[in-house]
């Protein structure tokens, strides 16, 4: 429950801040991307912590090989993901990447549900809140993916300069 209040408060932090100062954020879906970006570097770094590395590996499905080097694979990548979402010419892909990510990982989910698999000594969640979670990040993901992109330059520096020429040329000597 952790990741999804830390993804639900930054998102609305990030939503506040945007209406009072930074325009950047003025919209759900940069927002939404921060929340993202705090969720994944939570759940990312938990694949390293003793403890809630062995739940993890514990969560993986016996049919899968190697699972305490697939927790360390899916904890770097949702941390390269948790950065990629800042890094402009990476940020689609890297929303994409992590909604697909989440979909390859929600099977260990399952199975730790309906095995009864505790996560750091906690009960698992009933499937029904762990699925609706799971649809609220990858929601948030394709939306983050599907982010129009920003201007270069924001339109009110850009009639700035639009102006500044235009009276340049007015006091231009002619001939």
């Amino acid at each position: 429950m952790e990741p999804l209040i830390g993804f639900a408060a930054t998102t609305l932090v990030l939503r506040l801040l945007g209406r009072v100062r930074f325009a950047r954020f003025n919209a759900w879906r940069p927002s939404m991307r921060g929340g993202l970006s705090v969720m994944f570097a939570m759940t990312g770094v938990v694949h390293f912590v003793p403890g809630y590395r062995e739940s993890m590996v514990a969560m993986v499905p016996p049919v899968l090989p190697w699972p305490e080097a697939l927790v360390a694979a899916t904890g770097v990548l949702e941390l390269a993901g948790a950065v990629g979402l800042w890094v402009g010419p990476f940020r689609r892909a890297a929303a994409v990447c992590l909604a697909l990510l989440m979909l390859a990982m929600f099977p260990a989910n399952i199975y730790a549900t309906l095995n009864g698999i505790e996560f750091n000594g906690d009960s698992p969640e009933p499937l029904w809140i762990r699925t609706l979670i799971e649809v609220v990040w990858i929601g948030a993901a394709i939306a983050v993916a599907t982010e129009p992109a920003r201007p270069t330059e924001p339109a009110h520096d850009r009639d700035v300069d639009e102006e500044d020429e235009s009276a340049r040329k007015e006091a231009e000597p002619i001939g």
